[in-house]
């Protein structure tokens, strides 16, 4: 017998069967093995030695581990393919009783029989640079974690923390919030023209185009008309204007396919297409790559490892493809050469393989009957960009026309300019073209033919008045994306970052993007403050690429840690002496003194204090809206909790001895009414509602609305 250990229950069966009945297969589920709850559990004065605790939940799977390497002769540890499983297997050999049997790293890719077979045919031993990479990125981030937090919890508000990439990625939300509340709208007059080709041989069909005004004729750079006063002046000198044809430019353009996923990439194409979040895109990937049942083949993965970032494809990935390719749209689809692409981002681990489907020949189409609505449609999206990338070239005929414009009473000419595209190939668009973060279409569409010197029929002149418009918020994607160009965390870390920003209040989903809540801002300025490292986005990349180095083995772990650690050390030291507390601001008046509230945490949660304390100790309760009115009184539904720490629902006008409104209900109110008596309907978690009026039960009622359900916001209430 042997013992192999994987992390997950779900490659268990699977791997068991690839391998057969001489290998007994056990999993780890995550860490055995961890920095220790509720101490810091770092020895820093003797070279940052880290202090590893076996889990209470986990001390009986090390049991359980230590009875199964009983009668084993070898053990080989199929943990995940990147730091943190190396990390882990690691953990394992140091947790477990190891010592004297022979032990083996075996990496894959994919959960396949093939990939499987290869990789326990080439085992190696434990990277130990690899593993020092994930240790130290273990304790930099505790060491900031255990010392910023509690200052937060001092100067600001207690159970909030702070990241060492988690502050940086909400600074970035931060600073954007901050570009679009200073930017000033720039009045500008973009002046269209809609021109048709004069008939020729008696046709009745029309050729209308319209041509952007560009410039003015022997003046250098683009005509900017900002004003109605400009735009005015320029339609009465194009008033009886002739209009022709100054030059025809066409050319053959082509459009090359993008690169398979990374981990980065797949998150924000998700979001684009599929208004998928990067922790819901990133569970749904660990399903299609831990393996599911695929009817005749049996459990396997469907997908490569997912959190990559590298865009290799294996030799015979590429060519499975192209095979594929040949075989569905023909030989003209197929590229002369396999196409082969390369990281952008520095550091990236090219050893590594692209998100993509362990088997191109196995269509979106052929496991769908075996999918769950979400797995099939991340599969089929997997599955196009990745055929799509051996795909050939797109092929556009692409036409620039320039055409000079002057009135009978002007001595200006004006130039205009209109653009075609037309698409002679699909290629690779026949079956994927990327999604864009921008809601702006490409208006460029085919345009009749035309030359030199030719006149043309004036049809109308369009003048609008438009005002420039400030950056857009982040989305998941776009945050993802900018984290990935600045080098702000791993391809592992951008869900869960995106995760905790939100979770901890910091920053909510406003229409499917990020704005930072006054808390959010309030932890950022206090930290960029105190501690501009620490959120200087180029110092966070540089510690990232320290930690390449450590993983490649070109760096010491202890010194770099000790080169961190001195000058923060001494920040924190000298912010928790002189930095001056901060509270979270609120729009609440203090009835008593009129003067503002602010959000405080006590003993039993959230609550609303007088900025005036100690002469005011004015407090109210800190409750959370949920968007619908009282049935009885029309003042706010709010969440509240019972004294036995349930959370229950009523009107924000209640006070005690019957001086308000007493409305409450136990579930959560929904806007739709009773479809039985109108009554005021509420949600149950796992789905159905029930009314508060009558007995109805059911279904939630179908209402076409133009906006999303409204978020909870926070609002204060007597009681």
């Amino acid at each position: 017998k042997n013992l192999v250990i994987v992390e997950s229950l779900v490659k268990v069966k699977t791997i068991g069967r690839f391998l057969g009945r001489d290998y007994d297969v056990k999993a780890s589920l995550g860490h055995v093995r961890d920095l220790p709850q509720g101490k810091m559990g770092i020895d820093v004065e003797n070279d940052f030695e880290p202090q590893y605790v076996i889990p209470k939940t986990k001390s009986s799977l090390v049991k359980e581990l230590n009875t199964a390497l009983k009668g084993v002769s070898q053990v080989y540890l199929a943990t995940d393919p990147d730091r943190e499983g190396e990390a882990i297997a690691w953990h394992l050999t140091q947790a477990a009783k190891m010592e004297e049997k022979p032990v083996f790293r075996v990496v894959f890719h994919e959960i396949t029989k093939s990939a499987i077979e290869e990789a326990f045919r080439h085992p190696r031993e434990i990277d130990a640079d690899l593993v020092s990479a994930q240790q130290t990125r273990r304790l930099l981030d505790r060491l900031v974690g255990y010392r910023l937090s509690p200052l937060l919890w001092k100067k600001v508000r207690g159970g909030l923390s702070a990241g060492r990439v988690q502050s940086a990625a909400l600074r970035m939300v931060v600073d954007r919030e901050r570009e679009i509340e200073a930017f000033v709208p720039k009045e500008y007059w973009p002046i269209v023209a809609e021109l048709e080709k004069k008939s020729t041989n008696g046709s009745k069909k029309r050729s209308l185009f319209k041509a952007n005004l560009a410039s003015l004729k022997g003046e250098k750079g683009k005509l900017e008309v900002g004003n109605k006063q400009q735009a005015d002046g320029i339609r009465d000198d194009l008033e009886g204007a002739s209009y022709v044809v100054a030059s025809v430019t066409r050319k053959e353009t082509q459009r090359k396919p993008t690169a398979p996923f990374i981990t980065s990439t797949l998150q924000q194409e998700a979001w684009r297409k599929l208004r998928y979040s990067a922790r819901r895109t990133m569970a749904v990937a660990q399903q299609l790559y831990e393996g599911l049942s695929v009817g005749a083949e049996g459990s396997l993965g469907l997908i490569t490892y997912m959190r990559t970032d590298s865009p290799t494809v294996s030799t015979g990935a590429i060519q499975e493809a192209r095979e594929l390719i040949h075989n569905k749209y023909g030989a003209e689809f197929v590229p002369a050469s396999p196409r082969s692409y390369k990281a952008r981002a520095k550091g990236a681990q090219e050893a590594h393989e692209a998100i993509r489907p362990t088997s191109a020949m196995r269509t979106p189409e052929d496991v769908k009957p075996h999918l769950n609505a979400d797995q099939h449609k991340l599969y089929r999206l997997v599955w196009n960009r990745m055929v799509a990338s051996q795909m050939a070239n797109a092929v556009f005929d692409s036409t620039r026309v320039d055409i000079e414009s002057s009135g009978p009473a002007s001595p200006r000419t004006y130039l205009f300019r209109a653009n075609g595209l037309v698409q002679k190939f699909a290629g690779f668009l026949a079956l994927y073209a990327e999604g864009t973060d921008s809601e702006e279409e490409d208006e460029d569409g085919a345009l009749p033919p035309l030359t030199k010197d030719e006149s043309l029929d004036f049809r109308g002149l369009d003048l609008q008045q438009k005002f420039t418009q400030p950056p857009a918020r982040y989305s998941e994607a776009t945050l993802v994306k900018a984290m990935e160009e600045n080098g702000i965390g791993r391809p592992s870390t951008y869900a869960p970052i995106i995760t905790t920003i939100q979770e901890r209040g910091y920053a909510k989903k406003d229409g499917g993007t990020l704005k930072p809540e006054a808390l959010g801002t309030i932890v950022t300025d206090l930290l960029r403050e105190r501690f501009s490292n620490i959120l200087d986005l180029n110092f966070t990349a540089k510690m990232e690429e320290g930690l390449d180095e450590i993983a490649r083995g070109e760096k010491d772990w202890v010194p770099f840690l000790r080169d961190f650690y001195a000058p923060f050390d001494q920040a924190v030291q000298v912010a928790t002496d002189t930095m001056e507390r901060r509270d979270e601001p609120t729009d609440e008046v203090c009835e008593k003194c009129e003067r503002p509230m602010v959000i405080k945490k006590g003993r039993f949660g959230l609550f609303l204090a007088c900025t005036g304390y100690p002469e005011c100790r004015n407090t109210k309760p800190h409750l959370t809206k949920v968007g619908v009115p009282c049935p009885v009184d029309g003042g706010e539904m709010v969440q509240k909790r019972s004294r036995k720490g349930k959370f229950f629902y009523g009107c924000a006008n209640w006070k005690p001895n019957d001086e308000g409104c007493d409305f409450a209900m136990p579930l959560r109110p929904i806007l739709e009414p009773c479809p039985q008596c109108g009554g005021l309907l509420g949600a149950f978690a796992r789905g159905g509602v029930a009314c508060s009026k009558c007995d109805y039960k059911g279904k939630r009622p179908r209402v076409k609305r133009d906006d999303e359900e409204q978020e909870a916001e926070p609002v204060a209430a007597a009681g």
